[in-house]
């Protein structure tokens, strides 16, 4: 690794990708490696990936929880090995470190950093889910999540949410709209809420410009379902009559346990904002990746961040929050595959119509060659269900160009329903967002007969397809 002038033309143009935030990190690499020559089958591994988390967990549970990483390092080196090959180690090399060093780090570590902190802050005390209680818990929690992101927030609020309920019949339902809410759609605002949003930061696209471009959108979609969410809850409230015994008293006060994190949390949120509005000039090349300061400054202090929360938090805290690493550890391993698979398939995208993928391209675009972004909500959204938000959000993100810049800018509509249908329909389905199949697990260990995979599914598109019928009208026709 070194550190060349900036002055030089070379870092005067990286210099301009540090000034955006982090530009669009595959965008080098996209110009090496022309997605023209390239056959679909390239996509094979990375299909095979996402098809692996969505069958596997049904068909063969055992087999997947015991041997996730090794399946998905096999279809990686099933991409990796016949790349080397036909394309040289230069090519496979640079790619990978690429892959690695301007997206997959930074991603990883943020969501470290806000599932390390979220786990170290315990909420007392033990409230009475009325409906009306449920419903504010639901709208505290679409709050957060911009801020703590959804997974940080869901392993915040999911263990009091159920321990407040835990003496009503009915709570399946609770669970199943807290994931729509705050596991999902209470993300949508910054690119700490959800995934693919911090992907899209890492491109270019500025901290706050989902706030003020999809805020109608989400205030629709939360007033909407935290309404339908209050009859509901109130209907079920009701048919129960007199509820049984609390079987966890706790007559403590309300209150915050490991409130240090709440200042970590603070500096997670300085630390990202400062990443995005810092210019420097200083550029660091990692073997043909540009690595600006701010975003090197930026990683460090979330990996510090990490490491005091660990510090700093009590033990009974964590012991209390039923915190460990296994959800962690399996995203890490489940997204190292998803990145590095991913490579060629943002190539041929990125070739357009020209492309393996041209016919894709050719359904989100409109006659006039204007892309379409009511076809880039549904198309975003309906692979996001089934084959997780933050790839699909990439894929079409390049698909529309991959030009941050513009697509803040003249293409803003496109960017605003991809970055909708992205966030928004990973509460399709279990599997659509890293938290959701968390939510359902502390849920069920603590007793909550939650629905099976077809089971959520019927609720999603009970209640969540119609509401998105009716977005698209308002907002992306």
């Amino acid at each position: 690794m070194s550190v060349v002038p900036a002055a030089s033309a070379r870092m005067a143009r990286r210099a301009a990708v540090a000034a955006a935030g982090f530009g669009a990190p595959l965008a080098g690499f996209a110009a090496e490696l022309d997605g023209r020559t390239l056959s679909a089958w390239w996509a094979l591994p990375f299909a095979g990936v996402l098809l692996s988390i969505a069958l596997f967990p049904l068909v063969a549970m055992r087999i997947w929880h015991h041997h996730y990483g090794k399946i998905t390092a096999a279809w990686t080196l099933a991409f990796f090995v016949p790349f080397t090959v036909l394309h040289g180690t230069s090519l496979a090399g640079a790619s990978l470190v690429h892959a690695l060093v301007a997206e997959y780090i930074p991603f990883i570590v943020l969501l470290t950093a806000l599932f390390t902190v979220a786990g170290g802050i315990y909420i007392r005390g033990n409230l009475h889910g009325s409906p009306l209680l449920n419903t504010a818990l639901l709208a505290i929690g679409a709050v957060l999540a911009s801020f703590m992101g959804t997974t940080g927030a869901s392993m915040l609020l999911i263990r009091p949410l159920v321990r407040a309920n835990d003496n009503r019949r009915h709570r399946a339902h609770v669970v199943v709209f807290f994931i729509f809410i705050v596991s999902n759609i209470g993300g949508s605002l910054t690119p700490l809420g959800d995934p693919p949003l911090f992907l899209g930061f890492l491109k270019g696209v500025e901290f706050f410009w989902t706030l003020r471009n999809i805020l109608p959108e989400t205030a629709f979609m939360l007033a909407c379902l935290l309404a339908i969410f209050f009859v509901l809850d109130s209907w079920f409230y009701r048919r129960e009559g007199v509820l049984p015994r609390d079987p966890t008293p706790d007559t403590s006060r309300i209150g915050f346990d490991g409130g240090i994190n709440f200042v970590l949390l603070l500096l997670v949120v300085a630390l990202v904002l400062m990443s995005g509005l810092w210019r420097s000039p200083v550029v660091f090349d990692v073997f043909g990746t540009p690595l600006p300061l701010p975003s090197l400054a930026r990683d460090i202090g979330l990996v510090a961040v990490t490491l005091l929360s660990l510090k700093l938090t009590a033990a009974q805290v964590h012991a209390d929050n039923q915190f460990s690493w296994g959800p962690m550890v399996e995203v890490a391993k489940l997204f190292a595959g998803i990145f590095l698979t991913i490579i060629p398939v943002i190539a041929m995208l990125r070739a357009g119509v020209d492309g393996p993928f041209g016919a894709v391209v050719a359904a989100v675009t409109r006659p006039d060659g204007q892309p379409d972004p009511a076809m880039y909500f549904w198309a975003t959204g309906l692979l996001s269900s089934f084959l997780d938000n933050a790839p699909t959000y990439l894929v079409f993100f390049n698909t529309a160009g991959g030009d941050a810049q513009q697509l803040m800018t003249t293409l803003a509509p496109t960017l605003a329903a991809i970055s909708a249908g992205a966030v928004f329909m990973g509460a399709n389905s279990y599997i659509g967002n890293a938290p959701n199949l968390m939510v359902k697990a502390i849920a069920e260990e603590r007793g909550v007969a939650m629905p099976s995979f077809f089971g959520y599914m019927a609720w999603s598109c009970a209640v969540l397809v119609p509401l998105f019928v009716v977005l698209t009208f308002l907002f992306f026709v």
